[in-house]
């Protein structure tokens, strides 16, 4: 009886226990309201911190933007027939036919790519329809020289100012080339923002941003098979435009002429050309065989009027001094030569000073425009080198390294680090940092600005130039765009 006692209390115990863990009418237990109230807690503490606001955000800012439409569009892809599918010869009953194998080639053949047909070539747009005209303006803009002379240098405060005023618009981005820019020069004319780019396959775009003629003011010309690697607007007859190419062709297009004339062609592999006279009729010459060629464009033919043999293995770039222009820079394998011309000899010719300390291939090398007191070189160790060349010892003395992704991969064409021709002491190069970018540095190794930009920069321009009279820069990439920056 007493255990059944025991029992009896114990179950009236739990059962008011059980009644006093229902609360509100709800059904709802202690623990129940106790978790609502956590859940509850939890989320106004996430509201508070806004990230899901910030997830939103960020899967904007990351979205893939179209690129600009602007200049050359690709045509549309043509439609295949639909023909009927295949059926079985056997299922069909029929019987099949005896086939024989073709002979088999006695010699592999190798498809070469064909070079353009020697002569003047005529200026006709390919992005035109044929037998097109030159845009008058088009032609009066070509033959514009420069209204403004280069000025007193600025203070680094006030040319700082003036690259933060330098923006781009969605009107200053468009398709000049077809494909992967190599080279990139701007025009003298200050009137208005006029550019060429040369791209993978021979092609040449002609560019004004504004422009109503061609494709959003882009005229496309293909006088070269190969690569252009070297473009260069004439400074004493701002109409010509001289070309050099992979395939061996060297071309100046003459806009007065309407044509692009032979100035000097081998079978292949021409890389790198700069002027060596104030009127630009002398010119030096590199190939990817180790020669430099002297080019007199007001000698008849095409050849050379001497040729050198420097390096062994490849002249990456060639650089003509701005003041004394018998000197040259020469960038080989992993060095970088200044020869005196007047003294080169067909082989071994002995280097007036050297630029050393490269510890890779050397992808270009350049004289500061005003005075030449500085050479800046562009290496595949990861460094850009400024050195001292106001005294042409036999070593150069290095002033600066800055530290410099250059490993751009084969898919893009390599960083070089290019003066500014109006301030002797400052340059700009691409970068591989994101978000994309260009930058300025001084030749002390001070980084002075960093043009960016996320609506309208998303693409690693490897190819870049200053403007050699206004406050403009140009940067090119892979897909054949051009992007200005301007005040």
């Amino acid at each position: 009886m007493e255990n059944i006692q025991r029992k009896e209390n114990e179950d009236s115990s739990h059962s008011e226990n059980s009644d006093a863990e229902v609360t509100n009418g709800k059904g709802l237990s202690a623990y129940e309201l106790e978790r609502l109230e956590n859940i509850r807690q939890n989320q106004a503490f996430l509201s508070s911190l806004k990230l899901f606001q910030a997830s939103k955000d960020l899967k904007q800012s990351s979205a893939r933007r179209q690129p600009s439409k602007r200049g050359l569009t690709r045509k549309p892809a043509v439609v295949k027939e639909v023909v009927p599918s295949r059926r079985s010869l056997r299922l069909q009953n029929k019987q099949a036919e005896v086939l024989t194998l073709p002979p088999e080639p006695r010699e592999t053949e190798v498809v070469k790519q064909t070079k353009k047909p020697p002569g003047p070539l005529p200026m006709e747009p390919v992005n035109m329809a044929e037998g097109s005209e030159l845009p008058p303006q088009f032609l009066q803009l070509c033959s514009e020289v420069s209204s403004r002379e280069r000025g007193v240098e600025l203070d680094l405060k006030e040319y700082c100012s003036l690259l933060k005023k330098m923006r781009i618009s969605e009107d200053q981005v468009a398709k000049v080339v077809k494909e992967r820019i190599f080279s990139a020069a701007f025009h003298p004319a200050s009137t208005s923002l006029l550019m060429a780019a040369g791209d993978k396959y021979g092609k040449v775009g002609i560019w004004s941003v504004g422009g109503d003629w061609g494709d959003d003011g882009v005229l496309l010309f293909e006088p070269h098979t190969r690569p252009v690697g070297c473009l260069a607007f004439s400074k004493a007859h701002p109409a010509q435009l001289l070309s050099l190419s992979y395939d061996g062709s060297l071309r100046c297009m003459d806009v007065e002429k309407g044509a692009f004339d032979d100035v000097y062609g081998i079978e292949d592999g021409l890389k790198t050309f700069d002027f060596l006279s104030h009127d630009c009729a002398t010119l030096v010459v590199g190939d990817w065989y180790g020669n430099v060629a002297i080019v007199d464009r007001r000698t008849p033919g095409t050849s050379h009027e001497s040729l050198h043999s420097l390096d062994p293995k490849v002249v990456r770039c060639v650089s003509v001094h701005p003041l004394q222009q018998q000197y040259v820079a020469v960038a080989e394998s992993r060095e970088v030569s200044i020869y005196d011309a007047r003294c080169l000899k067909k082989t071994r010719s002995q280097p007036v000073s050297q630029l050393q300390g490269h510890s890779l291939s050397i992808s270009s090398c350049y004289f500061s425009p005003c005075t030449g007191n500085r050479v800046v070189t562009s290496c595949m160790d990861n460094y850009i080198r400024i050195y001292d060349t106001s005294a042409m010892m036999t070593e150069a003395p290095l002033l600066t390294s800055i530290r410099h992704d250059m490993r751009t991969g084969r898919w893009l064409s390599k960083l070089s680090a290019v003066w500014d021709p109006k301030q002797e002491d400052c340059l700009l190069v691409g970068s591989m940092s994101r978000p994309r970018r260009v930058q300025v540095f001084h030749e002390s190794g001070r980084l002075l600005h960093i043009f960016k930009d996320n609506e309208h920069l998303s693409t690693v321009l490897s190819v870049t130039a200053f403007h050699p009279t206004r406050n403009a820069i140009l940067g090119g990439n892979a897909s054949g765009r051009l992007h200005v920056f301007s005040d």
